[in-house]
C-alpha cells in the first residue's frame, strides 16, 4: 500500500521478488471498500504491507483491510498512536521507557507558563507530523511566546493543543533504532549542523554499534506502541539513552546507504510480513495470495 514508490518501496519490492512472494502494489489514491458488501470468499490478500505516507491514509486502509481479515504491518493501532506525539508519549510513560521531560498544554495561552515550568530551552513540537515540520526551540519566555502566537493563529485546533520537551543537549547527533516486531534490524547516527537531525533535513547517516544500553530502550518503546516495524528515535542524554519518538512509517534510505551490503533492511522488514501472514488465523498460505 503506497501512493509514492520511493527508494524504499523499491527495495521492498525487490525483497519480495528475491524471496519470490508473489504481491500487487496497492495506489491508496486507487483505492476503496464498500462497507457491507459480501465478502467474496475470503480476505483479498495474506497480508498488507502499509507504506502509505499520508497518515490519515495509512490509518483508514489498515482499518478497511483489518475489518476484511488481513494482517496488516503495521497495525491501525500501531498507526494511530505512534501518529499522535502525545500518544506515543503516554504509551512510553506506561511502559516507563526513559523519555525527554515532557509536557502538554490545551491551548496556546497556557504554553509559555508550561514551558518556564519544564524549564527553558524547551523544543515545540505538533501533535502530528513529521520529517522535523513545525519544530521550533525556544531557548526563553519571549521565544516561547512568539512561536505559540503563532500557534494560535493556525486554523487547525489541534495546532492549538502545545507539546514540549525539554531540549536535551545531544551530542550533535541522534540515533535510529529499527525495529521488526522483537527483531531489533539495527541503527545508525544521525548527524547535523542543526539541532534537528532528522535525514530528511540533511541529516548524515554513520553505522552505529547495537549496544544493550540501545538496544533494550528501543525494544521497549516498539513494544509500548505495540510492536511491528518502527523506527525508534534516541537522543543520548546525560543520565542514558531517552527515547524522542517512535515512527510508524519508517524511512530507511539513509540507514541503508550507511550500512551498504551488512544490513538488508528492505529483507528484514519483507520477512517480517511474511510471518505476520502465517501467523494470522484463518488466511489462505503465503504463496497462493492473490
Amino acid at each position: 500500500m503506497a501512493s509514492r514508490v520511493r527508494y524504499e518501496e523499491k527495495r521492498l519490492f525487490a525483497a519480495l521478488e528475491r524471496r519470490g512472494v508473489p504481491y500487487t502494489h496497492v495506489d491508496t489514491r486507487r483505492f476503496s471498500v464498500e462497507l457491507g458488501a459480501p465478502a467474496g470468499g475470503g480476505p483479498p490478500f495474506a497480508a498488507a504491507l502499509n507504506r502509505e505516507i499520508s497518515h490519515s491514509r495509512a490509518l483508514c486502509a489498515a482499518l478497511l483491510l483489518e475489518a476484511r481479515g488481513v494482517a496488516t504491518v503495521n497495525r491501525s493501532e500501531v498507526i494511530e498512536v505512534c501518529g499522535d506525539k502525545l500518544r506515543t508519549s503516554l504509551a512510553l510513560e506506561r511502559a516507563a521507557v526513559p523519555a525527554p521531560r515532557t509536557a502538554v498544554a490545551l491551548s496556546p495561552d497556557e504554553g509559555a507558563d508550561a514551558a518556564e515550568r519544564l524549564g527553558f530551552p524547551v523544543v515545540l513540537k505538533p501533535l502530528a507530523g513529521s520529517w522535523g515540520r513545525l519544530v521550533a526551540a525556544a531557548r526563553d519566555r519571549d521565544t516561547a511566546e512568539a512561536l505559540l502566537e503563532h500557534r494560535a493563529s493556525l486554523p487547525s485546533p489541534m495546532q492549538h493543543i502545545i507539546y514540549l520537551q525539554e531540549f536535551v543537549d545531544k551530542p550533535g547527533r541522534d540515533i535510529r533504532v529499527i525495529v521488526a516486531g522483537d527483531h531489533v534490524v539495527g541503527a545508525t547516527y544521525r548527524y547535523s549542523g542543526s539541532w534537528r537531525t532528522n535525514a530528511a533535513r540533511g541529516g548524515r547517516s554513520e553505522p552505529c554499534p547495537l549496544v544493550p544500553e540501545l538496544v533494550e530502550p528501543a525494544l521497549a518503546a516498539a513494544r509500548a506502541v505495540g510492536g511491528g516495524v518502527l523506527g525508534v528515535d534516541i537522543v543520548e542524554g546525560p543520565d542514558g539513552p531517552l527515547v524522542l519518538e517512535v515512527n510508524h512509517a519508517v524511512e530507511f534510505q539513509g540507514f541503508q546507504v550507511a550500512h551498504g551490503d551488512d544490513i538488508d533492511v528492505a529483507d528484514a522488514i519483507v520477512a517480517y510480513a511474511v510471518a505476520e501472514a502465517e501467523r494470522h488465523d484463518g488466511l489462505v498460505p503465503v504463496g497462493e495470495a492473490r
